[in-house]
């Protein structure tokens, strides 16, 4: 009986000493999508849940519905934090100027003025720890952290305090989140995952 030929170990990107930068994101081969660089290393992200879907869905066209015309609202994309330091936001507001091609990959941090993480369970320490200490060391001026709590959203939001250049926390919202800045919105966060629901039951 012949062997037929292993299978190929799959082949990792080795790093360069002191880790890889934000440029080279855009560089590196065959990367999964939607993939970050925190501190130099690359995060992948697992397969996402329908909460996480819903919740991304439903924040972006909600927030893109209530933002003044000089501000954008982007699913997923990436934002400059530092050389090192290129994190993708589940959504992110921004400046309309900040669009400068339909080709663009990223944006400044300097350009966004709010950032937006829905935790999975793979990502609880990055949305809680790790990114908003680095938003907030960009100087982002909002950022608001969701989370499924029994079949619930629930969304914690931050505001930067100048004096500390530290997030303040301004809310946490249940079932409606009305919030004045960074703009006015009225959210019924019941709709993330009334869909949901009502398939269970």
């Amino acid at each position: 009986m012949s062997v037929g030929p292993e299978a190929p170990e799959p082949r990792w990107a080795v790093p360069p000493v002191g880790g890889w930068t934000a440029d080279d994101l855009d560089t590196l081969p065959n990367l999964p999508p939607h993939t970050e660089l925190i501190d130099g290393s690359l995060v992948f992200v697992s397969p996402q849940t329908v909460f996480h879907e819903r919740a991304i869905d439903y924040l972006k066209w909600q927030l893109q519905s209530f933002a003044p015309a000089d501000l954008e609202v982007f699913r997923e994309f990436t934002i400059d934090v530092d050389f090192q330091n290129r994190p993708e936001p589940d959504v992110v507001v921004v400046r309309a100027d900040a669009v400068e091609s339909l080709r663009q990959t990223r944006f400044s941090a300097e350009s966004v003025l709010l950032a937006v993480e829905v935790v999975s369970d793979e990502s609880v320490t990055r949305d809680r720890e790790t990114k908003p200490v680095k938003y907030a060391r960009a100087r982002i001026p909002h950022y608001w952290r969701v989370e499924n709590q029994g079949g619930r959203a629930v969304v914690y939001v931050f505001e930067l305090e100048p004096a500390t250049g530290a997030y303040t926390s301004t809310g946490i919202f249940h079932d409606r989140m009305k919030v004045a800045t960074p703009f006015p919105v009225d959210l019924d966060l019941n709709a993330i995952v009334a869909r949901r629901r009502a398939a269970q039951e």
